[in-house]
């Protein structure tokens, strides 16, 4: 029997959710016997948490297996489309109840509760500042899930009061297992089987050969999307094969956001590849990037600078081509400019590395913030003027002098070795 769902046919991601730690799949540093969470939940520890993972790695499941096993009231909202009044109507009540129970006996409403918001990151600061005194005060159990670097997108003092909890991507094996749940509770509304290419799964659903496999990397450890995806080539096709699952799909992106942490984390490893001399992976990190839409000429301007900061007086040419390449991405933008971007880096890759004249700017800089403006030596200085050639500027210059033209505190520094 199907379950009805705010009117409609539940969801199978919805259907086949996991209500207790032991029907749960993967996240075993977290849930796994003697672990943190597991530990939390079996002993009812009442305290809020952030659960940081990727998408479909299991975070809503959890927070509703924690609340069942308090035995509270669930209370679950979207950082995308609730504010302040729809938290207000949550924690309202649990908070007449603690004033009451100060002042005498508690008033009768109900369960603890637990309030679980979902993309947290996407709740501003005034937002979770309104949370925070609630939480402080434990009127409400939190829960916040997030995709997101919690140190980035939740503010310091909410932050400060829950424990953060890192999620995984599930595994293979992982998504396997729930491919196979999801396969179990489709059995009774399965059709009859007229495709004999096709294999069966242990409970009689119908997979193709390879389907799995494909889906499997096509989620890229999402477990929710995959179950989506299977139930739409099921109703649609009448059957789950590469082909049924590539129209299901339609398109897969990469997780990419241009504001977040794997932004961040992308552009860290492309640079980091360059500059190791591997020009494999700096091209399979430029191609995430390019298929995630990133904009062209934030690639090209990193480039620039790593041609100067990384590659510098080893080979100088490098800055040439990688102004050349930005300015070819400026002129030519996408799709065609992702070649340039290849030329440049499959060349700035193998360049040979020298940080020499970035570091001894470095050195430098230390010395200005140091010692601040440090007398210029009158031999270098501008004399435009009669007054000023009189007084001494510039009076000595040589071309070929020898001599340090550095401030005299500094006479005897060498930046460039």
């Amino acid at each position: 029997m199907l379950r009805a769902y705010n009117g409609r046919m539940e969801p199978l991601a919805s259907r086949i959710r996991p209500e207790t730690l032991d029907e749960f799949v993967g996240q075993e540093h977290l849930v796994g016997k003697g672990k943190p969470l597991r530990v939390a939940i079996e002993k009812k520890e009442l305290f809020s948490f952030i659960l940081w993972g990727p998408p479909g790695c299991g975070k809503t499941t959890l927070a509703r297996i924690y609340a069942n096993a308090l035995g509270a009231d669930f209370y679950e909202l979207s950082a995308v489309d609730s504010g302040k009044e729809d938290i207000k109507r949550i924690v309202a009540p649990a908070s007449a109840k603690a004033m009451a129970g100060k002042r005498g006996p508690a008033l009768p409403f109900g369960k603890h509760r637990v309030l679980f918001i979902d993309e947290i990151h996407r709740f501003n600061k005034a937002q979770q500042d309104f949370l925070l005194p609630y939480v402080e005060r434990g009127d409400i159990t939190f829960v916040g899930a997030t995709t997101e670097n919690p140190s980035f997108e939740v503010i310091s003092p909410l932050l400060s009061r829950c424990r953060v909890f890192v999620l995984n991507e599930l595994s293979e094996n992982d998504m396997k297992k729930v491919m196979d749940r999801a396969y179990r509770v489709l059995k009774k509304s399965a059709r009859p089987v007229r495709d004999k290419s096709a294999n069966r799964t242990a409970d009689g659903r119908r997979i193709s050969n390879g389907a799995s496999d494909w889906l499997i990397a096509a989620s890229q450890g999402d477990a929710r999307q995959m179950i989506t995806t299977i139930e739409t080539a099921e109703k649609l096709y009448g059957k789950v094969t590469v082909e049924t699952l590539k129209e299901a799909v339609q398109s897969k992106h990469l997780r990419y956001d241009k504001k977040g942490e794997e932004h961040y984390n992308t552009i860290s490893a492309f640079i980091k590849s360059m500059r190791a001399s591997q020009p494999d992976a700096a091209l399979y990190y430029l191609a995430r990037m390019v298929d995630a839409g990133e904009d062209p000429v934030f690639i090209a301007r990193r480039m620039v600078v790593f041609a100067s900061e990384d590659i510098g007086l080893a080979q100088p040419t490098a800055l040439v081509v990688a102004n050349a390449v930005f300015r070819a991405v400026e002129t030519i933008g996408y799709p065609e400019c992702a070649i340039n971007l290849a030329h440049g880096v499959a060349y700035l890759a193998q360049c040979k590395k020298s940080r020499e004249s970035y570091d001894a700017y470095l050195e430098a800089m230390e010395d200005v913030k140091a010692h601040g403006n440090l007398p210029i030596s009158m031999k270098v200085r501008n004399a435009p003027t009669k007054l000023m050639k009189e007084l001494g500027y510039h009076k000595g210059y040589s071309f070929y002098d020898k001599e340090s033209y550095l401030p005299d505190k500094l006479k005897k520094k060498k930046y460039l070795k």
